[in-house]
């Protein structure tokens, strides 16, 4: 039986001095004792994570954070669990292994390396080698100085490309762009929050790339924004276990839909999310996904569709699936039941009609959809009994609308909605909300001469904390005068006494928000070299000279 973690010091002292005689090869020898670790079931993988984690967690309480997810941000947190994460394999290892096995293991290491040194081709195949060696090899080739670099940079390549293709995507169009902005570390970031196998999706891995070509220091594609934009925390279920869920509830029955009539889907799709609904998830994710709520600590969040085929480069295929909002306010199995329905509820989506006729559409009706998810915290703030995001918009690099204007249509333009939004990308008159058009931000389309706010946002989605629910309420019930980010997002009434209209009129002027949209969009759609559409949230931050802003992208497609 393998023993507790911390049943011996003294063994786990002599580990960490043979380690630390190899201060930059530690990180691989560490790699290697975990996987014999987890070979010789010593502890499972899964297990040894969720340890670690709670360790970290526990790190956090002694160091006296109150409020970790506001105090910490993402890279301090990252580099706890790391450092977590040596020590617990130094620990494990020394108390199940000895320091016998650990020489061995070093001296396979450096063997490695000293082949390395003596050529730069690669001694495996990259498509088929395990994620390790890749994650290793990679990042032993992205670490070298830049002559060195360039030398093996076809291997360096054909790893990522490896990388990106078992991770996100097997779309050329898709692949061509990435396998320029994300580097080793990008990739393993999201290996390592994935539940299951399979990809992440194309919604998640269009925002992943979004990102990355935003925060990435190349001063062709525009000026540099990477302290301005971020992507919400996110974990991602890999595209393989709805496999496992069809086949595990006996749902295969329903996979013959796509070839039926519109009248016969539409007639048939109720009893197939009443299906889903009943179905259990694999008994492995539904723990993992309790991790996740954990991590989540109490924050609302989102439970999105991100399927194979959403957001590719060369059509879009978006708006087809569901997405959920969870509060999270209720205790942890209540929170859990919830965020395993919003699965379900998504997977079943993967049978809607619409989306069904969309695949027809575009000719992709045999095409073997899979169903990834990303579950995201929202992005916002309380306010009073509700949580909120102060900005949610669309952005667009060509401008849809007036384009017989002044108004340059290359400049694009943002419709702007206050709290929570579904798709905002419908046209102009079915939807109240602000525009922006980046080239002429004070000229607002919809504030018309004499109505000026006849277009203006009328209601407001939020979470009703303290019921644990979604709303939409009239936004005069809500935004009172001692809403915090009153100014930036309302124009009072002029004949209305504590009344406001929804105007963003704040942002339209403050040439630092219009500056780091239009930057954005025009890198994005240099890197893609084709118009996008771009989904985002907007923190305002209160700064000494006036507000700062930091851009959230939640998603990142071509424009149709």
């Amino acid at each position: 039986m393998p023993t507790a973690p911390l049943r011996s010091v003294t063994p786990t002292i002599d580990v960490y001095v043979k380690l630390a005689q190899y201060p930059i090869m530690s990180d691989r020898i560490r790699l290697r004792m975990r996987e014999e670790l987890f070979r010789r079931g010593v502890i499972s993988q899964q297990k040894f994570e969720k340890e670690v984690k709670k360790m970290a967690v526990e790190s956090q309480q002694r160091e006296g954070l109150r409020d970790p997810s506001n105090q910490e941000d993402e890279v301090t947190w990252q580099k706890r669990v790391e450092i977590v994460r040596e020590m617990h394999t130094d620990m494990y290892f020394a108390n199940n292994l000895g320091s016998g096995l650990l020489d061995q293991l070093i001296e396979e290491v450096l063997r490695n390396d000293e082949t390395l040194d003596e050529a730069t081709d690669l001694n495996f195949n990259p498509e088929i080698a395990p994620w390790a060696l890749l994650f290793s090899q990679g990042e032993i080739y992205d670490a070298l100085p830049p002559p060195e670099k360039e030398k093996i940079k076809h291997h360096l390549q054909e790893i990522k490309v490896v990388l990106i293709k078992r991770l996100m995507s097997d779309q050329l169009p898709f692949i061509a762009v990435a396998r320029h902005v994300f580097n080793i570390s990008d990739l393993r970031w999201v290996y390592e929050r994935m539940i299951g196998g399979g990809k992440i999706g194309g919604k998640a891995s269009g925002m992943m790339l979004a990102w990355k070509i935003l925060a990435k220091n190349e001063p062709d594609w525009g000026p540099h924004i990477q302290q301005q934009v971020d992507i919400p925390e996110t974990f991602f279920i890999g595209s393989e276990i709805i496999y496992e869920f069809i086949y595990h509830n006996k749902l295969t029955r329903f996979l013959n839909q796509k070839y039926l009539s519109k009248e016969e889907m539409e007639q048939q799709y109720p009893a197939i999310v009443k299906a889903h609904l009943a179905a259990d998830l694999p008994d492995i994710t539904v723990e993992q996904l309790r991790e996740t709520l954990e991590r989540l600590n109490g924050r609302p969040f989102i439970v999105r569709s991100s399927s194979l085929l959403e957001d590719h480069i060369a059509y879009s295929f978006a708006g087809q699936y569901r997405s959920y909002f969870c509060p999270n306010q209720r205790d942890p199995e209540a929170n859990l039941q919830a965020l395993k329905e919003a699965i379900k509820r998504v997977y079943a989506s993967t049978f809607n009609p619409r989306a069904m006729a969309e695949r027809q559409k575009h000719g992709l009706i045999d095409y073997d959809e899979r169903m990834a998810i990303m579950i995201q915290p929202l992005v916002g703030h309380v306010y009073g009994r509700y949580f909120l995001p102060t900005v949610i918009g669309t952005g667009r690099s060509d401008t849809p609308w007036h384009k017989n204007t002044v108004m340059q249509v290359e400049d694009g333009c943002l419709r702007l909605v206050w709290g929570l939004a579904g798709r905002i990308v419908d046209p102009l008159n079915t939807q109240q909300s602000s525009i922006i058009m980046l080239s002429h931000p004070q000229k607002r389309p919809e504030q018309t001469e004499g109505t000026p706010y006849s277009q203006t946002q009328r209601e407001v989605r939020l979470i009703d904390l303290d019921t644990n629910e979604q709303k939409t309420l009239p936004v005069k019930k809500v935004l009172k005068p001692d809403y915090p980010f009153l100014e930036y997002v309302a124009t009072p009434d002029p004949e209305h006494l504590d009344s406001y209209h929804i105007t963003f009129d704040y942002l339209a002027q403050d040439p630092k928000f219009v500056k780091l949209m239009r930057s954005a969009l025009m890198r994005l759609k240099k890197v893609y070299q084709k118009p996008v559409v771009v989904e985002f949230t907007v923190d305002i931050i209160p700064a000494r000279t006036g507000v700062d802003y930091k851009l959230y992208i939640l998603q990142c497609h071509t424009s149709d």
